[in-house]
Formats: C-alpha cells, sequence, structure tokens
C-alpha cells in the first residue's frame, strides 16, 4: 500500500480509502461481514476509512467504531455531516447549531474523542459559508477535529469557503471527496485545478462509475435485481430510478465495452482496469472503494494494485475524455 499527503497538510492517508456506505444496510453488510472487511483493509496497510452520519441511520458509524476498537490510532478515521438527522428544522445542515449536535453524535456512536477528518457531506444554501468554517475552526481548536474537508462541492463553493477561513485567520479545508470515474469526468475542468490552487486533496468516490464499469450491463438489458444499479431502479427513494438511469446510457455502455477489452487482452477483471486508470490519475489522493463482501474488498485492493501499460490509459483516457 502506498500512502500520499492528503492536500496542504502533514496527514499521510493510504492511496485506499475504504468506504462504509454499505456497513449496515439492511440485506447488505451484516457487522460481521463489515468487521472483517476492516480486518483485510487495515492488514493490507489502508489507513483511512470513510463513513457518515447519514449512512443507514448512523448504524456504519458504530460499526467503524467498534471495529477499530483498540487500534484506533492507527486508523486515519473520517466521517461526514449535513443530512438529516430528525425532522426538526435545525436536524441538517452545515449551521453552528447542527454541526455541533453532529459531531457530538459521530463522536459517541464512533466511540471515540477526537474525528482525524471531518467533512461537510453537501453545500448548505441556507447557512452563510462564515459561519460554516468558523464552527469548523472551533471543532479543531477543541482537539475533537484534527482537519476538515468537503465533499460534493462546485469549484465555486470550494473557492468561498476558503476565502471565509482565510478572512478569519481560521482553519482551511484540506479534502475533497468528488465523484470520478471513466464514465464522471466533469471535476476535471475547474474543480480539479481549484483543488490544486487552494490546497485540497482528493478521495474520490464511485471509481467504478455506480458498478458500470464492472461489465455487469449490457446495452438493451434491464439491470438484475442482485446488482446495485437495479436495486437502485427498484429502490422507492426519490431519485434513486433516475440516477441509476443516468449511468446506463449508450456513451457510458460504450466505455464500459472498452475497459471490459482492455481487461481481457490484461487477464484481469474490468473493475481492476477501471480502478487502476482512476488509481494512475495524478490529480486523486486516495481512491474511495466501498465493498459489500471481503471478497469484493480484495479485488479493488488487486485493481488498486494493477500499473496500466502506457498504451491502454492512454487508449482509456482518450475514448472517455
Amino acid at each position: 500500500m502506498e500512502y500520499a499527503t492528503l492536500g496542504r497538510s502533514g496527514l499521510r492517508v493510504s492511496t485506499a480509502c475504504l468506504g462504509t456506505m454499505n456497513f449496515g444496510a439492511p440485506g447488505s453488510c451484516d457487522e460481521t461481514e463489515a468487521a472483517g472487511i476492516v480486518d483485510a483493509f487495515l492488514e493490507a496497510g489502508g489507513n483511512v476509512i470513510d463513513t457518515a452520519d447519514g449512512y443507514n441511520g448512523g448504524e456504519a458509524e458504530r460499526i467503524v467504531g467498534r471495529a477499530v476498537r483498540g487500534r484506533r490510532d492507527s486508523v486515519v478515521l473520517a466521517t461526514k455531516a449535513f443530512l438529516p438527522q430528525g425532522p426538526g428544522p435545525n436536524d441538517r445542515g452545515l449551521s453552528r447549531v447542527h454541526l455541533t449536535r453532529a459531531l457530538e453524535a459521530s463522536l459517541r456512536r464512533l466511540g471515540t474523542d477526537h474525528i482525524d477528518l471531518y467533512q461537510c457531506h453537501h453545500w448548505d444554501d441556507s447557512t452563510p459559508i462564515e459561519e460554516t468554517m468558523a464552527t469548523l475552526d472551533g471543532f479543531v481548536r477543541s482537539g475533537k477535529v484534527r482537519y476538515i474537508g468537503c465533499s460534493n462541492f462546485t469549484a465555486a463553493q470550494i473557492v468561498e469557503a476558503q476565502w471565509a477561513a482565510q478572512r478569519a485567520g481560521g482553519t482551511p479545508f484540506v479534502s475533497l471527496q468528488p465523484e470520478y470515474s471513466l464514465v464522471a469526468r466533469g471535476i476535471e475542468t475547474e474543480i480539479l485545478p481549484v483543488c490544486r490552487r487552494h490546497g485540497l486533496g482528493t478521495l474520490v468516490w464511485s471509481p467504478l462509475g455506480g458498478g458500470v464499469l464492472t461489465g455487469r450491463y449490457r446495452p438493451g438489458e434491464t439491470p438484475g435485481a442482485d446488482t446495485r444499479l437495479g436495486r437502485l431502479m427498484a429502490s422507492p427513494i426519490p431519485g434513486a430510478r433516475t440516477w441509476a438511469e443516468g449511468f446506463l446510457n449508450e456513451p457510458n455502455l460504450a466505455i464500459a465495452g472498452h475497459v471490459a477489452e482492455a481487461a481481457a487482452e490484461l487477464g484481469v477483471a474490468p473493475a481492476a482496469v477501471a480502478l487502476a486508470w482512476v488509481r494512475s490519475r495524478p490529480e486523486v489522493t486516495s481512491v474511495i472503494v466501498g465493498p459489500r463482501t471481503l471478497d469484493q474488498l480484495r479485488g479493488n485492493l488487486a485493481g488498486l494494485d494493477l500499473a496500466l501499460p502506457p498504451e491502454v490509459a492512454d487508449h482509456l483516457d482518450e475514448i472517455s475524455r
């Protein structure tokens, strides 16, 4: 496992990050399986585990906290806040009220006295960014948070946040969690250049393009009920079907076909090729993988260890540009 400095900080993180969205999800990854995944990830040399208070009603945080008990100091523990934690008007967002409550709740669920990387899960239009950054700076000064970051912010929102921290003489963001894969390269235009200028490392999510790049989906075929996109298509959650359908378009499936061809030539799984391409991008600090099973984790780590031949990497870069 290799390590890299996270943005403009001294924090060293593994180039693979364990995502825990599946931990505690009904019918997905129970605590026994999750504990095995955490053990294998740490044994492989990974050190950064990412979760959020909104993952499965806080259950993911509880599972992670129990899984790292006794070895907390060897883990870079990252979590996020923004999503609703109750029915009240102050039970969501990035206000001082909600963030303070959310941090304390996350600390309890994780069974720790500090968070290594505390992240804003989404931008909050209803809260002045100055209030958010001042609140986060207070967390750092109190010792309850070591570093701060953001997720799903636009380039302009990153700039606003960093300027707000600078004006107040406070703590700036050191990281961004953006979506990035061969079928989702929009961050290359503005977001990645802004991250470079403003000192943010990247922990990228959905490197397999919602599963499209694994080779499990074919043009004109309905996703199987046992697949990720199949479950999303059948989900009662508003927007889940739309999100899934957004991946299952002709250009994306064509890119997936090229990935499958390259994988066949190299004698590896398509997912390994897709992960290796993301890992090879110089702007990527760490790649978030979110396995449901131990076998999936092992496959993901193998992909992140794969070095693509330059001609294969260049071809995939060109056809997905």
